[in-house]
C-alpha cells in the first residue's frame, strides 16, 4: 500500500485530533522533550517526603502504622485465620504442597516463569534488563525515551520479569503457611529492582502499562505482607516512594496510552486509581484518584462498546481489562470511593460476553485475538487459559451474584472481597444461541458445542486479519482451532506471523490477506461484514447464519466471501463459503493435533479424540473442470502452517487442512461429524447421509447477492426443516 492511500485511510479511520496528536508526540519525542519532562534521576533525587501532603508526617515508622491501622486494601492480617480455612480447602486436591507454594519455592530458587507458561533458571534476582530469550541485554544507563524497544529482540522477553507477577504466588504462599520466606522474597525483589532501575533510567520505564501492572503487584505485595517480620518501616516507606515516582511517570505521558483506546489506557488508569487511594498522605494522591476515576468512567463508556464486546478484539485482553475493573471496583468500595453505577453496569455487560464463550467444564474459550501471554490477577490454583475465575469474580462484584458453580476458581473472588462474596446459591444466566452485533461476535450452540465466528463493521482498529475465521468445539476439545500469536517480534517468518487470514479458519483470495499489513499492529483498509440469516427451526434442531466481508474488493470489485454455518442437529456442522475474486481461492482449517488417517482424494480426515471419532469432508462446487487440490500438514519446520499458540512464546504441532482451487469463482462445503457420512450433490441439493438420519441442503451458489442456503431438512428420529425467504 503506497503512503498516501495508507495515510488516507489512518486519517479517514482515527481522525485528524489523534493524527496531529500522534505527529506532535513523535516530535516531543525526537526533540529530546519527553528526556527533559520526565529527567533521568537518582532516588536520592526522589525522597518520601517530596511526595508527601505538607501535613503527614515523614517519618518511616509513622508512615508503616498508618498504612497498618487504616484499611485501604481488600483485606487486612486480622482476616488471616478466615483466609487459612477457605484456602486449605481450595488446595485440598493438589498433590505435595499447595500450587502457590510450589511457585514460590521455584521462584526462591532462581526460576522465573515467562508468561504463565515457561519456566527459565534466571538469577535470584533476575536480571531486570536481560532479554531472557535472546540473551541480549538492554542498556540500564540511558532515558528510556531513547530505547528502541524492537532493536533487542521481542521486548516482552525484559518485561516480564518487571511485572513481578510473582508477588501475587509469594502472597497467597505466605497466607496459607506463614513461611516468612516469602514476605522477605519479595523485598529481596523490590530491593533489587530499585536499584537497578532508578527513576526514568532503561526500557522498564518505557511503557506506562508495564508500570500500571507493577504498581498493582506491588500493592498487592505490600498489604498482603505487611504485618510479616521482613516489613520493615524503611522497606515500607521506600516502596511507597517508589509507587509515587511510578503514579508520576504514568501521569506525565498518560495521553499516550489514552490515544491507543486499548488496555493502555484502562491499565494506566487503574494504576493511578490504585496509588491515589492506598495512599492519601500523597501530595498528588487525590489529584491522581481525580485522574484515575474520570478515565476509568470514561473509557468504560468508549470502549466496552454496548453488547458487552471490547475494542481490543482479543479474549485474553478482555480479561485483562475484567480484571483491572475488578481491581479498581472492589478497590473504590473498600476505601468508600465506588465508580458510578453506569460503569459497573458497562463491566457487567463485559463480564456478560466473556461467560458466553467460556466452556464451563475446562474454562477455556476460543483461542481468539491477540494473546500475549498477559494475565493481571493470578489469584486462584486454575491454569492460565481458565477464565472461571474472572468471570466468577467479575458478575458478583458487578451484580452481586455468582455465575459459576463453587470450585478452585473461587479464590480469586475470595482475595478481593472476603467470604461474603462465595456465599450463597449461584445463579447463571442462561445460555442460547448468542451475539454481540456491535463487536461481531456470533455463537451457534448444539448440546454437545458450540460454532464460534466474528466478523464486524468495525469502530475500532482490529487485531488480525480473521473475519468469518470459525472455531468449532464438541464435547469440550477445541476442534477447530484459532492459531493465537506466539510472539510479537521474532525472525521471519514468525514475525507476528499468526494474525494472517491464511492460517485462520476461513478462505483466502489469490494469497492475500483479507487486509494489508502495514505495520506491526496496523491492518488497512479496514474491512466490513453483514450478516444475511440467522435463525433456528421451529423445533430447534437445525440453525442457519449467514454472512459476507468486502475485504477482497480492494482486490478486484465484486470480491466478497460469504459464509453459512449449518447446525445438523446433534449430528454436526457444515460450513459453506462462496468466493469470487483472482485465483487460487483457498480454504483452511486448523485442528486439533490428534491421531488422524488422511484420504487427500476424497478430502476426507478422520481424527481419533479422546471425546470420540471425528471426520472432517471438504469439497467444491461449480468450479467443474479446475484444478483442486487438498493437503494436509502438521507442523511444517520451514512456515507457520501446521502451528498453533495456546501461550505467548508457545507454538505447539496442530493439523492444517486446506482446499485450493484455481478458479475465480469457487465453492467449498466442510462437513464435521462424528461418523463417516455419504456426501452427493444433484443440481443445487446437497444430501448427507449417516446411518440412521439424512440432511438436505438445497443451495444457491449462482444467487450473487443472495443467501447461501434456501433451505434444509433434517430426518432422524424426527423430521425437522429451517427454509429462507427467497
Amino acid at each position: 500500500m503506497n503512503r498516501l492511500r495508507q495515510g488516507w485511510h489512518i486519517l479517514r479511520y482515527f481522525g485528524p485530533r489523534w493524527v496531529a496528536y500522534r505527529a506532535w508526540l513523535a516530535a516531543q519525542q525526537r526533540l529530546g522533550r519527553l528526556e527533559r519532562t520526565l529527567p533521568l534521576r537518582s532516588w536520592n533525587d526522589e525522597p518520601l517526603a517530596g511526595h508527601l501532603i505538607a501535613e503527614a508526617d515523614p517519618d518511616p515508622e509513622a508512615l508503616l502504622e498508618r498504612l497498618r491501622r487504616r484499611r485501604r486494601f481488600f483485606f487486612t492480617w486480622t482476616d488471616r485465620p478466615q483466609f487459612r480455612e477457605w484456602l486449605s480447602y481450595w488446595d485440598c486436591g493438589s498433590t505435595g504442597s499447595a500450587p502457590s507454594v510450589q511457585m514460590a519455592e521455584r521462584i526462591a530458587a532462581g526460576d522465573w516463569c515467562f508468561f504463565a507458561h515457561h519456566w527459565a533458571h534466571t538469577s535470584l534476582p533476575p536480571d531486570w534488563h536481560r532479554n531472557w530469550q535472546s540473551g541480549e541485554r538492554v542498556p540500564s544507563n540511558l532515558h528510556w525515551s531513547r530505547i528502541d524497544e524492537f532493536a533487542h529482540g521481542d521486548i516482552k522477553w525484559v518485561w516480564e520479569p518487571s511485572r513481578f507477577t510473582p508477588v501475587y504466588a509469594l502472597v497467597r504462599a505466605y497466607w496459607r503457611t506463614g513461611d516468612e520466606r516469602w514476605p522477605e522474597l519479595f523485598w529481596r525483589l523490590i530491593e533489587d529492582w530499585r536499584a537497578a532501575n532508578p527513576p526514568q533510567h532503561g526500557v522498564n520505564w518505557k511503557c506506562g502499562q508495564e508500570i500500571a501492572l507493577r504498581i498493582i503487584a506491588w500493592t498487592f505485595g505490600l498489604f498482603g505482607f505487611l504485618e510479616a517480620e521482613a516489613t520493615t518501616a524503611m522497606r515500607a516507606a521506600q516502596l511507597v516512594e517508589m509507587l509515587a515516582v511510578s503514579a508520576e511517570r504514568i501521569e506525565r505521558h498518560l495521553g499516550y496510552a489514552l490515544s491507543q483506546r486499548n488496555n493502555h489506557g484502562i491499565c494506566e488508569a487503574v494504576g493511578l486509581w490504585t496509588v491515589g487511594l492506598v495512599v492519601p498522605q500523597l501530595d498528588r494522591a487525590a489529584h491522581w484518584r481525580a485522574l484515575g476515576r474520570r478515565h476509568l468512567e470514561s473509557l468504560a463508556e468508549e470502549l466496552i462498546y454496548e453488547d458487552g464486546s471490547f475494542t481490543q478484539h482479543s479474549v485474553n485482553y478482555h480479561r485483562v481489562m475484567l480484571d483491572g475493573y475488578a481491581w479498581a471496583l472492589r478497590l473504590g468500595e473498600v476505601c468508600e470511593e465506588p465508580l458510578a453505577d453506569a460503569t459497573r453496569e458497562r463491566i457487567q455487560e463485559a463480564v456478560k460476553w466473556l461467560f458466553e464463550l467460556v466452556d464451563l467444564s475446562s474454562g477455556r474459550a476460543p483461542n481468539y485475538g491477540s494473546n500475549d501471554g498477559s494475565w493481571l490477577l493470578p489469584l486462584s490454583n486454575g491454569e492460565y487459559d481458565d477464565y472461571r475465575a474472572v468471570i466468577q469474580a467479575g458478575s458478583w462484584l458487578t451484580g452481586g451474584q455468582r455465575w459459576l458453580a463453587p470450585g478452585p476458581w473461587d479464590e480469586h473472588l475470595f482475595w478481593l472481597a472476603g467470604a461474603e462474596a462465595i456465599e450463597g446459591e449461584p445463579d447463571p444466566p442462561e445460555r442460547k444461541d448468542w451475539s454481540a452485533p456491535v463487536g461481531g461476535y456470533y455463537l451457534v450452540r448444539s448440546d454437545q458445542g458450540l460454532a464460534f465466528t466474528r466478523f464486524a463493521r468495525l469502530r475500532d482498529r482490529p487485531a488480525q486479519a480473521d473475519f468469518l475465521h470459525v472455531d468449532l468445539w464438541w464435547r469440550g476439545v477445541n476442534l477447530a482451532l484459532d492459531p493465537g500469536t506466539f510472539s510479537y517480534h521474532q525472525a521471519a517468518p514468525w514475525d507476528n506471523a499468526l494474525g494472517r487470514t491464511s492460517v485462520h479458519n476461513t478462505v483466502t483470495v489469490a494469497g492475500q490477506d483479507q487486509m494489508e499489513q502495514v505495520s506491526r499492529f496496523l491492518w488497512l483498509p479496514w474491512m466490513s461484514g453483514w450478516v444475511a440469516t440467522a435463525r433456528r427451526s421451529d423445533l430447534g434442531d437445525l440453525a442457519l447464519w449467514e454472512a459476507e466481508h468486502d475485504g477482497y474488493t480492494r482486490l478486484v470489485k465484486g470480491a466478497v466471501h460469504g459464509r453459512a454455518l449449518v447446525q445438523l442437529g446433534e449430528r454436526g456442522w457444515l460450513v459453506l463459503d462462496r468466493v469470487a475474486g483472482p485465483p487460487p481461492a483457498r480454504l483452511h482449517w486448523l485442528l486439533c493435533d490428534a491421531p488422524h488417517e488422511f484420504n487427500a482424494a476424497q478430502g476426507r480426515l478422520g481424527l481419533e479424540l479422546e471425546a470420540g471419532p471425528v471426520w472432517v469432508q471438504t469439497g467444491t462446487t461449480g468450479v467443474a473442470g479446475a484444478k483442486a487440490e487438498t493437503t494436509l500438514v502438521r507442523a511444517d519446520p520451514a512456515s507457520t502452517r501446521g502451528w498453533w499458540s495456546p501461550r505467548y512464546g508457545l507454538k505447539l504441532p496442530a493439523l492444517s487442512l486446506a482446499l485450493e482451487v484455481q478458479a475465480q469463482e469457487a465453492g467449498f462445503w466442510t462437513l464435521f461429524t462424528w461418523e463417516p457420512m455419504q456426501v452427493s450433490m444433484a443440481d443445487d441439493v446437497m444430501c448427507v447421509r449417516g446411518a440412521d438420519w439424512e440432511a438436505q441442503v438445497r443451495l444457491a451458489w449462482a444467487d450473487r447477492p443472495g443467501p447461501l442456503v434456501r433451505a434444509v431438512t433434517l430426518r432422524d428420529a424426527r423430521e425437522d426443516t429451517l427454509t429462507v425467504a427467497a
